[in-house]
Parts: C-alpha cells; structure tokens; sequence
C-alpha cells in the first residue's frame, strides 16, 4: 500500500534537523510524528529538557520550535505494509533542496536510526543537496524495535542538547 509522510514541522529559527523514514501505522492513523505510545521519541525530546511530554500534540510541535528543532521524515512516499523500514519499497525522497533554501538556519542534521541515514545518504547526499555546510549524527532509533535501554538512547540523543545549548556560551555570574 502507498503510504505518505507529513509536512515537516519547522521554521525560520530551526538549528537542529531530526529525521525519520517514514511514519509508522500508528503516526499515519493518528496524524502524527510518533504518534505510536511505545515509541520513546518525545520521552526523550522533553527528558533532554527535564520536562514530561506534552499529550497536546500542538504543544509537543510548539515544544519542538521552542527548542530550535526542526522535524520531518526522509521520504515523502513509498510502498510499505505494515511500519517496518526494512518492508519499504519504491522509496520516494522529500524535497530536501527547497526544504534546505527555505530553511537556512539549518545546521545539524540528526538521524533516528540507521535506516533514516541511509535513505539520505541514498537520495540527498549523493547528490550534494543544499549547499549549505552541515554536521550529521547518528542516533539510536527511538523505535521499541530497537531494544537499546531508554536511558541509554537518552545519553546519545544528549548531543542535541549540546548542539542546542553549547556549554561555552554559559555565562557563570560568578565570574
């Protein structure tokens, strides 16, 4: 069955880049990124700030813009029964290029998983989309079907923080 992704959620200020394949059963049904409870995505986007997720939907997207992250999936259509990356077939990409004209302010890209990466890496890098100098990371997937330990997702997810919020622009009042 053709399925298709979500517009992506972003604006003008946006630093940080995270993208997924494609949503799942659950996200599709419900209109939304992560829309699967089991998956820990917004655990761990609101743990990076010490909050507890929203169940507002608006507010998790607000949530996200508040923090200068942008979110959005790697294609924009494909063949897949089921919300397994590896049951994708006849992969079509999103629109990086003018997603990445419009959206300058963009400068780190972070990964949800393997397959997200290599789906780019596929359709976008190759082809030198953007112009523009940007870092990737690679992240655990955020998918229960990754069995990684929540804390342990948490702790390599930490670098969007650091992206974010770099240490050195602390300023200590004390000084």
């Amino acid at each position: 069955m053709k399925i298709y992704s979500f517009a992506p959620i972003a604006d003008e200020s946006c630093k940080v880049l995270i993208l997924g394949t494609m949503p799942g059963v659950m996200s599709l049904k419900k209109q939304q990124y992560y829309g699967f409870e089991r998956n820990a995505f917004w655990r761990i986007i609101y743990a990076l700030f010490d909050q507890e997720p929203d169940n507002d939907y608006e507010m998790r997207r607000a949530f996200l813009l508040r923090h200068r992250i942008a979110l959005w999936d790697v294609l924009k259509a494909c063949e897949r029964e089921g919300s397994s990356d590896s049951c994708i077939r006849d992969p079509e990409p999103n629109d990086f290029e003018s997603f990445y004209e419009r959206y300058r302010s963009i400068r780190y890209v972070c990964f949800n998983g393997g397959p997200a990466r290599r789906l780019y890496d596929r359709f976008v890098r190759k082809k030198g989309t953007g112009g523009h100098i940007r870092q990737y990371f690679d992240l655990p997937s955020t998918s229960p079907a990754y069995t990684l330990a929540f804390e342990k997702k948490l702790e390599k997810w930490m670098v969007l923080k650091e992206l974010l919020y770099p240490v050195d622009h602390i300023v200590d009042p004390f000084l």
